[in-house]
């Protein structure tokens, strides 16, 4: 038994970060209607950022963080502008191949500029594990949940309850009706795109103290991401929440009790087995809307 405690509670903490990387595609799917394969090399830049700014340059945490997000959406206003809106046919799937070379294209870049050598980075509280039936808990995973609660929960309220998140919503929904009622639709795929990008910081700053953090970290977190997000509902904030807790405590508890090379395969079996039962995930495409 202390031995499966040990493993949810990992399993929760890496799930809440496959949550936080699903929520932000589900949020940009939800706004834009576009499954951005270069999501996970923005989380790598969030990782690496807070690597530069905390540990090499010495800013405080939270100056450090601030700016690390500030860097995920920046990147993703200069994706959208130079790649995306400058596509001559913008089908869904020449934005889908244009995500993936961007995806190739940042992990190169990131490569020249931090070099192969992976990074390691301090917790951010320096508080001892709490024991809990006898497993321990880190304060860091405290900190990863409470952070992919709060940005799940900030995201929907913006979606669901301001002016500006519900103009989003509409341009993903109709361009064409938004822009005839004054709604500036490129302002808001602008916007989706930075929201999107910036969360995908967020998890790589909450990651890198719990792994090592390298250049080419975000292709798997990607993935597992997008998995979460499909497993959830694809447009579903708090069902790409729920597939990416779903995936990590399942990830967790199969490489603990099954075999630790089970761990990358298990969500992408989960996925088949999910789109086989539910294509449209744990939330039917009618509930994504709605949530």
């Amino acid at each position: 038994m202390q031995e499966i405690i040990q493993y949810l509670f990992s399993g929760i903490t890496t799930g809440a970060i496959y949550a936080v990387i699903a929520v932000g595609l589900s949020m940009l799917y939800s706004s834009t209607e576009l499954i951005n394969f270069a999501h996970g090399e923005f989380v790598m830049l969030g990782a690496m950022a807070i690597v530069t700014l905390w540990v090499h340059m010495a800013l405080p945490l939270p100056l450090a963080f601030a700016g690390a997000v500030a860097l995920g959406c920046c990147m993703g206003l200069l994706f959208e502008r130079l790649a995306i809106r400058t596509a001559r046919t913008p089908q869904p799937i020449v934005l889908v191949i244009i995500t993936v070379g961007a995806s190739i294209f940042l992990r190169g870049v990131a490569m020249i500029v931090w070099g192969k050598d992976p990074f390691s980075v301090p917790a951010f509280s320096r508080h001892d594990s709490i024991e809990i039936a006898g497993a321990a808990l880190l304060p860091q995973s405290i900190w990863i949940v409470g952070a992919a609660v709060l940005l799940a929960g900030g995201i929907h309220f913006f979606l669901k309850k301001t002016l500006t998140g519900k103009a989003m919503v509409a341009c993903a929904v109709n361009k064409k009706a938004a822009w005839l009622t004054g709604i500036p639709s490129e302002k808001m795929g602008i916007l989706a795109f930075a929201v999107s990008t910036g969360s995908g910081a967020v998890a790589g700053i909450f990651i890198a103290p719990i792994t090592m953090s390298s250049y080419d970290m975000g292709t798997m977190l990607g993935l597992k991401g997008f998995c979460a997000a499909m497993i959830g509902g694809l447009g579903s904030l708090w069902g790409a929440f729920a597939g990416g807790i779903l995936l990590g405590v399942l990830e967790s508890l199969g490489a603990g009790l099954i075999s630790s090379g089970l761990k990358d395969a298990i969500a992408f079996i989960l996925l088949l087995l999910i789109l086989y039962i539910c294509p449209g995930g744990l939330f039917s495409a009618k509930e994504a809307k709605r949530f």
